[in-house]
């Protein structure tokens, strides 16, 4: 027998949130594990507010809402508080009722400034890392490292000559202007950017297009593929991916791990990072580049191994740029982007947790 469609169908019912989400879902295992780090992270909070005056919005709120925000690849704040109004498995993630008004996306941008001067990104990231580690899922001796590119919040018409900018023409505000740059030579030497001053013109390699970007850099270790350590720089030679992966080894080392082999792509063969890593007692496992001095490296089956296993970093990368939406950065500033991309990072980490959870 056929069913009617009601005409007036009630949308008034007493119903339980908790009985509509699957007990076997993912978006259990990880709001269980976001809580527990956020616990640790009291103390933090309490130092971020006055302890007296109006009450703010709970900074565990904006936290889960940025995990939900990679987790879902949603755009922008403006649409996840769109999705805050209607989806339930939202609401209750963030433990906000559902008769709470919800934050506007003015928000996130008035808790900026806070949440960075308290490094609250890099503090929730660490703590990400240490639960794995105290579930036994990271190693601590076998590391990978590589690099990509972020694409900045800026056009390519706002890179103009510096001599422009000194004289204070070509500013943001300016509108969307035709511009012709046949026959123009532009280098990070002449020019730069109105919009963001941070972002340099890069390109990944031969044949690609530039575009103005910063660096991400990314260490990975070796037994699960947990990313426990993410910087984002400027594009420069003092920011060479090289340099700042000997900079993420040695902190961590000063975090309790005990590096003993790095594996990276050929990239990483060079002097600065084979010197440096082996002054620290850690093996360079680069891919060595033909006709290039080997610098010691010695290829054996400990190196095959890391050659392996370090093409799992690109997994990472691979994920932050689809489904957590950090191709290409929603803010200006490497300030504003590393914190962004802290939160993207950790949130892979929480859904590889949730995965091992159930292995």
């Amino acid at each position: 027998m056929r069913g009617q469609q009601e005409t007036e169908p009630s949308f008034i019912s007493l119903i339980n949130v908790e009985q509509l989400i699957a007990r076997d879902h993912s978006i259990r295992r990880i709001k269980k594990t976001v809580d527990e780090v956020l616990g640790r992270m009291g103390a933090t909070f309490d130092a971020m507010y006055a302890q007296a005056g109006r009450p703010s919005i709970p900074p565990e709120q904006l936290l889960k809402a940025k995990v939900l925000q990679a987790l879902f690849s949603v755009r922008s704040d403006r649409q996840l508080c769109v999705r805050l109004q209607t989806d339930l498995m939202f609401r209750w993630f963030i433990d906000l009722g559902l008769d709470e008004k919800v934050f506007d996306a003015s928000t996130f941008s008035q808790n900026q400034k806070r949440l960075l001067a308290h490094e609250v990104a890099d503090r929730f990231f660490a703590e990400v890392v240490n639960l794995a580690r105290a579930q036994g899922w990271v190693s601590d001796e076998h590391f990978s490292v590589d690099g990509t590119l972020i694409e900045g919040w800026a056009s390519m018409k706002s890179f103009r000559p510096k001599s422009e900018i000194e004289q204070g023409g070509g500013g943001p505000g300016t509108g969307n202007p035709w511009m012709d740059f046949h026959g123009e030579k532009r280098s990070n030497d002449t020019h730069a950017s109105t919009t963001d001053p941070d972002l340099k013109l890069a390109r990944k390699g031969p044949g690609k297009e530039s575009k103005l970007c910063a660096g991400a850099h990314a260490a990975m270790e070796n037994r699960h593929g947990f990313c426990v350590s993410f910087d984002l720089c400027k594009v420069e030679a003092e920011q060479s991916e090289p340099r700042v992966s000997v900079r993420q080894i040695e902190k961590l080392r000063q975090r309790g791990f005990r590096p003993k082999s790095v594996g990276a792509d050929k990239g990483y063969h060079t002097h600065h990072f084979v010197e440096n890593l082996r002054g620290m007692g850690v093996e360079a496992h680069p891919a060595l580049v033909a006709k290039r001095d080997p610098m010691g490296v010695v290829v054996n089956a400990a190196h095959a191994v890391s050659q392996r296993i370090r093409k799992r970093i690109e997994e990472i990368f691979g994920w932050i740029k689809t489904t957590g939406c950090f191709r290409k950065s929603r803010y200006r500033g490497i300030e504003r982007t590393h914190a962004a991309g802290q939160y993207v990072v950790a949130t892979l980490n929480l859904l590889r947790m949730a995965k091992l959870q159930t292995a």
